[in-house]
């Protein structure tokens, strides 16, 4: 297994790239996590979106939003990992990638993210810090965390 990491703006996807995008993220958030909440929204077209490739397949991948678009800073959502390739710490390299993009492409140091809560601990271990209390963002338990480049 090969994977590649792409990272594209929404003009330079192919419409191949998109809808494997679609397909992944309406599979996980939509099916296995049974949230019925609209996951196509106009912020795709302001976002970069990170791709992990095995071969010319979608297998991973995060939308990176600039600052102003979902938060002050730039923030990272719809982080997704195909189902047969989780275990194999592909979410954490998708992350430290995102990460590393957020920071070039938005000249940034800060990143605001609304993780699931029970994935806190693994965004911890990237450096977030959470703030506030869990609240619950589609009927899922959410929490609002922070990252600096320290």
């Amino acid at each position: 297994m090969e994977i590649t990491v792409n990272c594209y703006a929404f003009k330079d996807l192919s419409s191949l790239t998109l809808h494997q995008i679609y397909k992944l993220r309406c599979e996980v958030f939509v099916v296995e996590q049974q949230c019925a909440y609209a996951d196509v929204d106009d912020k795709d077209l302001q976002a970069w979106h990170l791709c992990c490739f095995d071969n010319e397949q979608v297998i991973a991948y995060a939308r990176l939003l600039p600052p102003g678009v979902s938060y002050e800073s730039c923030s990272i959502g719809r982080v997704v990992v195909n189902e047969a390739y989780r275990h194999q710490k592909l979410g954490r390299k998708l992350m430290e990638k995102a990460i590393h993009y957020c920071c070039q492409l938005f000249n940034t140091d800060t990143i605001t993210i609304s993780a699931q809560h029970h994935l806190q601990a693994f965004y911890e271990s990237l450096g977030f810090t959470s703030t506030g209390s869990v609240y619950l963002e589609d009927d899922i338990p959410h929490i609002k965390m922070y990252w600096s480049n320290p």
